[in-house]
């Protein structure tokens, strides 16, 4: 597919490199542009700490570092701001964080007096180490683009997945929203399937669990897609998937996320014989390859068109 390429031209040089948590997205994004990953050497030593030396001149070049904040979100922040500190120091001419999955962003406020708010904590650090720009894929709320001082660029996989999804739903599907801060991309895709839209309302009862307290919407005998931002523990799901069926929803479940953390035991709570199909992209990697239903849809063309757009100065508006 090289020769279908068309040919980047660019103001200046740039170069992408690729952190530890997704190696193969970095690879992938670069293949699309058309140019390889810089070569850089991430090492650990004993007691733990990030060693990173870059293998290659950055001098006022524009620097793309790829590097999800998925787990363990900490290692990989760490990693991600010694990378741009290694930039920085040698003379980078412009560092752009691309963050396909962008960790603590669900911590965006203080539920108590004595709690910290990491997601405005983890802006302040990529900020301090000189990132100049962020770029990254369906964050959990959108106020986050606020914690910065930088510019952010929130790309979003709906129209990727829709299209996809879209060869094998049928026309008036039923969108569900299983929180209600999952009702706007609901909506959004429900706009682009033909369908409806449903929501859960549910109660949280820990860090890793809730309860689904009501449905609002028609679900008996239709079916049924459940979307949301992201998949982590499973509890979500796995309580949406309880209360619809018990609604009447046809037991021919699908599931739509942008990033597949599947962590904690998530397989085992969403592996049940009514879902058919689980939709996720890779902007996390170690998504399992022995789940039949599990069907993962890459990013990179997505994020390489905002990549060429970005190097040649040109708006990210006619992406979608």
């Amino acid at each position: 597919m090289e020769h279908h390429r068309k040919a980047l031209h660019v103001p200046h040089q740039f170069v992408i490199f690729a952190g530890t948590a997704n190696p193969e997205l970095a690879i992938a994004i670069a293949a699309e542009v058309g140019v390889v990953p810089g070569a850089c050497t991430i090492e650990r030593f004993p007691d733990g700490e990030t060693s990173i030396q870059l293998q290659e001149s950055v001098r006022q070049k524009e620097v793309f570092l790829v590097q999800p904040l998925s787990p363990p979100a900490n290692e990989h922040l760490v990693e991600l701001l010694a990378m741009a500190d290694a930039c920085r120091r040698a003379a980078a001419a412009r560092i752009t964080a691309v963050v396909p999955y962008l960790g603590y962003a669900r911590s965006d406020k203080r539920h108590g007096r004595r709690e910290p708010i990491m997601g405005r904590m983890v802006a302040d650090v990529l900020e301090a180490v000189g990132i100049h720009h962020v770029l990254t894929v369906d964050l959990h709320t959108s106020q986050i683009e606020g914690f910065f001082k930088i510019p952010v660029d929130t790309l979003t996989a709906i129209p990727r997945l829709a299209t996809y999804l879209s060869k094998d739903l049928p026309p008036g599907v039923v969108v569900v929203a299983p929180d209600a801060g999952a009702l706007r991309m609901a909506s959004e895709y429900a706009h682009r399937l033909d369908g409806r839209v449903a929501v859960l309302h549910k109660r949280r009862e820990s860090g890793t669990g809730t309860q689904v307290t009501h449905l609002v919407g028609d679900v008996a005998g239709k079916t049924c897609l459940i979307v949301d931002d992201m998949i982590s523990t499973g509890g979500t799901l796995a309580s949406a998937i309880e209360a619809l069926l018990k609604a009447g929803a046809r037991p021919e479940l699908t599931i739509a996320a942008t990033h597949g953390l599947l962590v904690a035991g998530a397989r085992q709570k969403i592996a049940q014989e009514a879902v058919k199909k689980i939709l996720i992209t890779d902007t996390v990697a170690g998504a399992p390859e022995d789940w039949p239903p599990l069907h993962i849809i890459s990013i990179a063309p997505l994020i390489a068109g905002a990549l060429k757009r970005l190097v040649e100065h040109r708006s990210l508006g006619d992406l979608y």
